[in-house]
């Protein structure tokens, strides 16, 4: 393999890494809507943000991982990964929450990355970039 497949596929590999638990995630709020909801209220969020979560999560992870509008994508999940980190696992007298805030801010710097280099070759801004 030459550098460039191997980059591609590293980033690719990354991508879908990063994505999954989005997708996942935003799934699975569309199944347990009402009991999100109540949970983001427990929390003082209005239940009225879960679509704009659910968006956020399920539309950006399909974006990181197919590659598409990839450096916007990243941006705006590195600042959802932080906002929700500190809304929702940021008590420093429980280990495990802090355990999930550092694991949001480490998801965060890994958009950040992705933003800062973008999709790769294996990817759909690739794509479009090539037949522009």
């Amino acid at each position: 393999m030459n550098h460039t497949t191997v980059t591609s596929a590293a980033s690719l590999a990354g991508r879908m890494l990063l994505s999954l638990i989005f997708i996942t995630s935003g799934w699975s709020k569309i199944a347990g809507y009402a009991g999100t909801a109540a949970y983001m209220a427990k929390a003082g969020l209005p239940g009225g943000l879960l679509p704009l979560v659910i968006l956020t999560e399920l539309g950006g992870g399909l974006l990181i991982l197919f590659g598409y509008r990839t450096r916007l994508a990243a941006l705006l999940l590195a600042g959802f990964c932080v906002i929700a980190g500190y809304l929702f696992h940021f008590d420093p007298a429980s280990q495990g929450q802090m355990i999930n805030f550092w694991k949001n801010l480490t998801i965060a710097g890994g958009f950040l990355t992705l933003m800062a280099h973008g999709a790769g070759g294996w990817s759909l801004d690739h794509l479009r970039a090539r037949t522009a």
